[in-house]
């Protein structure tokens, strides 16, 4: 077994961990069932990869997200380390050549996402091979107390049956009390293992102003706070009117959502990496898989739906532990808003089925077909189609989604593809007999290698200026190509993706729980209460209130949030006051000094707590005013 520190050395360029994570990786390695609670940017997914990496075999990844799968591979295979995600964007014949190589051992990490668990071509193949762990991401998500539950993660436990005696490593940001213990009894560990760093931030100041003109806030921020930013707002018009309010007012901005083309998203993000653009003003699809350690503040102009929202997305800011802010512009409107916004995410059953049997009729798919099928979908086309509104329509998909019924994923880019399917010698034969095609295939053959063993990426476009035709002939060739078995040829997309991960049923028989549907809003509610609560209060140090939520009792106060640094101007603390005193015994042990040049000498605090604390000493004898009226120790 290589040494883990080697590994770190070696892929990551560190020679040491960050707190927690050499024993998360130990605990894994001693072949235990793990959680592992850190923080956002807190190093979770070299939890996983190195004791993967320091063992024989594949590691399996489970994660929600295709974003965050996407990012995870790049970053992998940057470091020459094989992996793979299988997504819905991928042809039925790249899915199996690529777990046929995870079969053989030709690749490390194979990422999934929960839904394909259930498939039988997954539950056939990972049989065959030499599993060393399953680490599951984001796992708060099987936890029906939690605030992003979805029925498919309850399925890993059932798929933990096909790769016995292997351990689990469950990883999340935010999680309550409560979540911690369902997370560990849905995945079946053999004994309760919880390794929790505290999700205390020392360098990040929460803020939290009760704002009508939140507008003219944001510049004083953006102004007063250096270095680069995050807005979040709750809809995607706001980000692009926000980002031109801005740059209106001489502020480098762009804005960022899931409706804006991938490659242009792709662009937009790297600009606020590297510091081209300062400040992105997004939905809270911006965030997922990006490291920005030198984030100085996060503003949120809308109340996010939940404490752990809210946390994860404020999380982003400071994570190089430099000072930072999380400021949070409140009005009462925002009450409204949000309690308007949580109920409109449950939607009637009975709308929720009439969706759903739009939806069936829209794909032209009969009763007991579908299962495993993508579609592009594109759900502005869907809504104009049966004259349905867009929000409650997309709450409905959302909730069919949680259902455990079909996968709905954002536009990604997905650029053609092709394998040849034939050998070398039946494709020569094929250009001999076919003239028509032989230049076609040698322009594919010198333009892209390892068409034979792989899919791989081509562009139409640059094809069509090699063969000097227009791109629409070379996309009819390809197709034609793959009509008679030569190719398989996947052609590109930037639709979203919708895939039925049931077989389309009746929408009379669509099982929707009434009692579990309860829950679910009961739960919401809950959640949508605390956030208010967390807004609105102003009694208790704001760091404490969100460490509390998430079971940390007996912390101490932040001394830097809007609350703390309101009740330091009216109170002198302990630790505050023994600095004083001792500042002014340094100062008048070399001589007296008058009132007001002691006050000035002092460089703790407010001058009316150096003031207090002089007349303190002065009633309880310590120092008192000598024959020319100058301070001095008694």
């Amino acid at each position: 077994m290589a040494s883990i520190h080697n590994i770190l050395d070696k892929y990551w360029g560190h020679k040491s961990f960050r707190p927690l994570q050499e024993d998360i990786i130990n605990s894994i390695l001693n072949g235990k069932d793990t959680l592992a609670l850190l923080p956002t940017g807190g190093g979770k997914s070299v939890c996983f990869q190195i004791p993967a990496l320091a063992k024989e075999g594949i590691c399996i990844v489970v994660s929600p997200l295709i974003a965050l799968m996407k990012d995870q591979v790049e970053n992998l295979q940057k470091k020459d380390i094989k992996a793979v995600a299988i997504t819905s964007s991928m042809h039925k014949r790249e899915i199996d050549i690529a777990l046929d190589n995870c079969v053989h051992g030709k690749i490390k990490f194979l990422y999934l996402s929960p839904e394909r668990l259930e498939t039988e071509i997954v539950k056939v193949r990972v049989q065959k091979m030499n599993v060393n762990l399953l680490a599951i991401d984001e796992s708060h998500c099987i936890s029906q107390w939690g605030y992003d539950f979805r029925p498919s993660y309850l399925k890993i436990a059932i798929f933990r049956e096909f790769i016995p005696n292997i351990p689990v490593l469950a990883l999340t940001a935010t999680a309550t009390p409560e979540v911690v213990l369902d997370i560990q009894e849905k995945l079946l560990f053999k004994t309760k293992n919880v390794l929790q760093k505290s999700f205390e931030r020392t360098n990040l100041a929460y803020i939290v102003q009760e704002e009508e003109d939140k507008l003219q806030r944001l510049i004083k921020i953006a102004n007063n706070i250096k270095g680069s930013g995050i807005v979040y707002v709750r809809n995607r018009k706001k980000t692009h009117e926000l980002a031109s309010y801005l740059k209106s007012h001489k502020i480098s901005a762009d804005f960022y959502h899931a409706g804006i083309e991938p490659q242009t998203r792709d662009l937009k993000q790297q600009d606020w990496i590297q510091n081209k653009t300062r400040i992105i003003v997004c939905t809270n699809a911006f965030g997922m898989g990006i490291d920005k350690p030198d984030v100085r503040f996060v503003v949120h102009l809308d109340l996010p739906d939940s404490i752990e929202a809210y946390f994860q997305e404020a999380g982003r800011a400071g994570r190089d532990e430099q000072k930072s802010f999380a400021v949070l512009l409140y009005n009462k409107s925002d009450k409204i808003e949000l309690e308007r916004n949580t109920e409109n995410q449950f939607p009637p059953i009975e709308e929720i089925k009439k969706t759903y049997q739009a939806l069936a009729n829209y794909l032209q798919l009969a009763t007991g077909s579908g299962l495993g099928v993508t579609f592009n979908f594109d759900i502005t086309a869907f809504c104009d189609n049966y004259k349905l509104q867009a929000i409650s329509t997309y709450n409905c998909l959302k909730f069919i989604e949680r259902e455990g019924y079909i996968i709905l994923s954002d536009a990604v880019h997905k650029p053609s593809k092709i394998k040849i399917e034939v050998n070398r010698e039946d494709l020569y034969k094929f250009q001999i007999t076919d003239k028509a095609f032989d230049f076609f295939i040698k322009i594919l053959l010198r333009s892209y290698s390892g068409l034979f063993d792989e899919f791989v990426k081509i562009n139409e476009f640059d094809l069509a200026k090699k063969l000097s035709t227009k791109k629409e002939d070379v996309i009819k060739r390809l197709h034609y190509l793959q009509q008679i078995g030569l190719i398989t040829y996947a052609s590109q997309t930037e639709l979203p993706q919708l895939t039925f991960i049931q077989p389309r049923v009746d929408a009379k028989e669509l099982s929707i729980s009434k009692e579990n549907y309860d829950l679910l809003k009961k739960k919401a509610f809950e959640r949508m209460e605390s956030m208010i609560h967390y807004a609105s209060s102003n009694h208790k140090c704001r760091s404490q209130l969100l460490l509390s939520y998430f079971g940390e009792n007996n912390t101490e106060r932040c001394n830097q949030c809007d609350v703390c640094l309101d009740e330091n101007k009216r109170t002198l603390h302990n630790d505050e006051f023994d600095r004083i005193c001792t500042q002014i015994k340094e100062l008048i042990a070399i001589h007296p000094l008058a009132l007001k040049d002691l006050v000035d000498a002092i460089t703790e605090s407010t001058e009316e707590k150096r003031l207090r604390t002089i007349q303190w000493l002065i009633d309880e004898n310590q120092l008192e005013y000598n024959e020319e009226n100058m301070i001095c120790l008694k």
